[in-house]
């Protein structure tokens, strides 16, 4: 997570997936980026199960906070 992006300051995270990287906000929409279908189909899933714990890491790298570790998509 990085907060403190110019292009785009919304709650968000970033993925990678062999070659493609993107930001993927909270409700897991991307912001930027590309990602094949299945793969950001997997992260939207993770994004929704985990959508408190994305929101609390968001606050925590605003306050300059060490970020807690989220669980994989089991």
């Amino acid at each position: 997570m990085y907060w403190n992006e110019g292009d785009h300051q919304v709650p968000h995270f970033h993925a990678e997936y062999g070659d493609h990287a993107a930001s993927i906000d909270l409700n897991g929409n991307m912001l930027a980026g590309t990602f094949p279908p299945r793969a950001l189909r997997l992260v939207r899933e993770w994004a929704q199960l985990h959508q408190g714990e994305l929101l609390a890491n968001w606050l925590r790298a605003r306050n300059n906070e060490p970020l807690e570790t989220i669980d994989p998509l089991a």
